[in-house]
């Protein structure tokens, strides 16, 4: 997102912020870590606002982004999207042994870097 928007960050930093949003934050199946990154990706772009009417515009691209994805992908939750309990020694032996990260968690990257392209361009 950075590259795509021409926003200038030290070279790790973001990878690094993000490092803790694998397997639905931190393994626990919650959030999945791509729609996480999307909402911060979103909020890099755009400026945070300075009136409730520019904080409630800015929370309206977040609302459509959730809306999207899940209309795409089914589930904003790693659980609910994986089908694995990843939070436990069973579920993440399960993941480690399928071809669920190529399956779905790819794929959901691909639809959050899509949909966020695609909504701060329909925002500008």
């Amino acid at each position: 997102m950075c590259q795509e928007f021409e926003i200038e960050t030290e070279n790790d930093l973001i990878p690094q912020i993000a490092s803790g949003f694998a397997g639905g934050i931190g393994n626990t199946g919650a959030v999945c870590g791509a729609v996480v990154g999307a909402v911060m990706a979103i909020g890099l772009k755009q400026e945070r606002g300075e009136t409730m009417e520019e904080i409630m515009g800015n929370l309206a691209v977040v609302r459509e982004f959730r809306r999207r994805f899940e209309a795409e992908m089914g589930d904003i939750g790693c659980r609910e999207l994986t089908g694995m309990d990843l939070s436990t020694e069973e579920g993440l032996k399960q993941a480690t042994g399928s071809d669920i990260v190529q399956r779905v968690c790819f794929p959901s990257v691909a639809a959050s870097y899509r949909l966020v392209v695609e909504l701060l361009e329909e925002s500008k």
